[in-house]
């Protein structure tokens, strides 16, 4: 039986204990973190056992996951290093991983091996009542192995934590970590600190005018729902990452004057080819990521805005046997209704889907690539 510990058991420490303890054969999984989120993770079924400290909770595991803030984790590298057995992987759940690569090089013993990890989902949200045994579910999850170790060689060497990673339902991306730490000040921690801005930025305006807030409806929502993120989360990852997430915001800067000034001297042209770039841009996420991210096959289907419209297209699915991987709101107007786009593993199953919507009279269609 293979032994994880997880320390930390919040939200992603949690979810990772639901998701292993549901899918994962033959684990027995260890929590370290205060005593009454220990007591609520056993108490829904995301530890098998508490460990009332660090050394008793890594000495004897396979795995270890560090699912801590940044900053603990760092600390916890040192504090673990003495007590980790030889041959054990240790792993982490951190936003940034250059510097907890580092820090791991050089305090863990030459017979350990340290996978950086950053599982790309989330909530703003937090503790172990908010853990989620779906929360990964067709998420990226990328992994970050030391310089010497290629993707075939961790797919070798490491196959029962390749295959732990898996079993959560996320996809796979091998990236070094500086790489991962650019990629993230681009796709992560800019939209991020843009959603705190135009919240921020809005809100200033409500306190002149309070018809702003109540105006900003679905759009607004939808790009500002991460400003609710708790600071003390973000602080470490601004801390550590500042160098990639300075660079990103100077350049997005210039971009926001480029769009400024093509509005002023009234170039519609150019901000039509703007709208139509990022517009079929989207529409390839995620088919233009390497590594062991395997793309899905879209179908979008135009739904009516009623009671239990989704659970018939799900109903409708289902009995035909196909199975959706992903699912999102793309756009929806209150009383008319709205598009969602569906996931699913390959095309052959795309088509049959479209195929089944269609003939149950649905507007349904997939993109021309």
């Amino acid at each position: 039986m293979q032994s994880v510990a997880i320390i930390g058991v919040g939200l992603i420490g949690g979810s990772l204990g639901l998701v292993w303890k549901k899918q994962a054969q033959d684990v027995e999984i260890i929590g370290f973190d205060q005593s009454a989120t220990l007591d609520r993770a056993i108490a829904i079924g995301a530890l098998d056992r508490a460990a009332s400290s660090l050394e008793e909770a890594v000495s004897g595991a396979d795995v270890i996951v560090l699912a801590t803030p940044i900053r603990s984790i760092l600390e916890i590298l040192e504090q673990i290093a003495l007590h980790v057995k030889a041959g054990a992987i240790v792993t982490d759940v951190g936003s940034v991983k250059g510097p907890v690569a580092a820090c791991a090089s050089a305090v863990l013993p030459s017979g350990v091996l340290f996978v950086g990890g950053h599982p790309m989902a989330g909530s703003e949200r937090r503790g172990i009542d908010q853990a989620d045994a779906l929360l990964f579910e067709n998420a990226a999850y990328v992994l970050c192995p030391p310089d010497h170790m290629d993707t075939s060689a961790l797919e070798v060497e490491c196959a029962s934590f390749v295959a732990l990673i898996e079993a959560t339902g996320a996809r796979l991306i091998v990236l070094p970590p500086a790489r991962h730490d650019r990629i993230a000040a681009f796709v992560s921690h800019l939209p991020q600190l843009l959603a705190v801005a135009l919240m921020n930025h809005v809100a200033n305006q409500d306190g002149q005018d309070d018809a702003f807030l109540q105006l900003a409806a679905g759009g607004f929502r939808d790009m500002t729902r991460i400003a609710s993120s708790p600071f003390d989360v973000w602080s470490d990852i601004l801390k550590t990452n500042d160098t990639h997430i300075l660079e990103v915001l100077d350049s997005f800067t210039g971009r926001i004057e480029v769009l400024r000034q093509e509005l002023a001297r009234g170039d519609m042209e150019t901000l039509q080819s703007r709208f139509q770039d990022a517009r079929s841009k989207r529409e390839t996420i995620p088919r233009n990521t390497k590594g062991f991210l395997h793309p899905l096959a879209d179908v979008y289907v135009y739904a009516e805005d009623r009671p239990g419209e989704l659970l018939s297209i799900a109903r409708i699915l289902y009995e035909a046997s196909l199975n959706i991987k992903d699912i999102e709101l793309l756009k929806i107007r209150e009383g008319t209704g709205g598009a969602f786009r569906m996931g699913f593993a390959e095309d052959a199953t795309a088509a049959a889907a479209t195929e089944t919507l269609i003939r149950a009279g649905y507007t349904a269609w997939r993109l021309q690539h």
